[in-house]
């Protein structure tokens, strides 16, 4: 090891020992860090891991930097409470994550050979269902917490991961047609007044979102990142039409489509610039 890596080394283990006396300070001397509690923290976690992946999306390497130390400060806290419980502290969290890594990893660690990065994830599955403390089914290891887009194209994945999958990723479309006429007759069944139900419309567009999901999936697309990019694209060409209309006095209850989709146009065609 050169000196300018143990030197950076140092220097790594040097921060990582100041936040820790900064985390014991503050639970000791603020009022507001010393009576949060692992409940209390959660909703917050959620919130600073979905601003991290705004950063993530907006390809902004400052603010990455500064959402994971947000994420980080997070990972502290916990394990600081759970030292004062007399449960796990920030070396238990390490060592057990270490110790899941070379578990997991036994191509790096151990004998084994993989072919490819799929043989990995497939491994990883498998070995997860048989180490101490873990997942003892495939599809325990999705939160059921998680927004359910991504549950969807993680349950696939995880799935997939065993094996039960398509053989062929085009023969996920006959599904999706499938999903689709089946939602379709639902409406159509409603609308004629024939027995039906929301439930039951709603249970076939959860099916034919799911092989939807399954499709980008199949062909190596992230339908939430796919989908959270057309929400930004939306938000910012109806933004440009809101205001728009506000600068000429209008209202936008007062105009037709029309107008409104010329509007729409315009900022399309900027967008395609560059300008908006």
């Amino acid at each position: 090891m050169s000196r300018n890596e143990m030197t950076s080394r140092q220097a790594k283990m040097e921060a990582f020992g100041r936040l820790l006396d900064i985390m014991d300070e503050l639970r000791e001397k603020c009022p507001w860090d010393a009576k949060q509690t692992t409940e209390s923290l959660r909703p917050q976690t959620v919130e600073e891991v979905y601003e991290l992946s705004d950063a993530i999306l907006k390809g902004d390497d400052n603010e990455i930097s500064k959402e994971l130390g947000d994420v980080l400060l997070h990972i502290v806290f916990y394990s600081k409470i759970g030292a004062e419980k007399n449960k796990f502290d920030i070396v238990d969290v390490i060592n057990r994550l270490c110790e899941k890594l070379i578990y997991r990893h036994p191509h790096v660690f151990g004998e084994r050979e993989v072919a490819d990065a799929a043989e990995v994830v497939r491994n990883w599955e498998e070995l997860k269902t048989k180490e101490k403390d873990g997942n003892k089914r495939v599809l325990s290891g999705v939160p059921v917490t998680l927004p359910p887009l991504l549950k969807a194209y993680r349950m696939q994945d995880k799935a997939r991961a065993v094996g039960f999958d398509w053989e062929k990723r085009e023969q996920v479309w006959d599904k999706v047609a499938e999903e689709l006429a089946e939602f379709r007759r639902e409406l159509d069944a409603m609308r004629e007044g024939e027995a039906s139900s929301v439930e039951r419309a709603e249970g076939e567009l959860g099916d034919f979102l799911f092989s939807i999901v399954n499709a980008a999936r199949l062909y190596d697309l992230n339908p939430d990142t796919a989908l959270e990019t057309t929400c930004a694209k939306f938000r910012k060409r109806f933004t440009y039409l809101e205001e728009h209309t506000i600068r000429q006095g209008r209202s936008l209850k007062d105009m037709t489509l029309a107008q409104m989709d010329a509007i729409w146009d315009e900022a399309k065609a900027l967008e395609k610039e560059g300008k908006l």
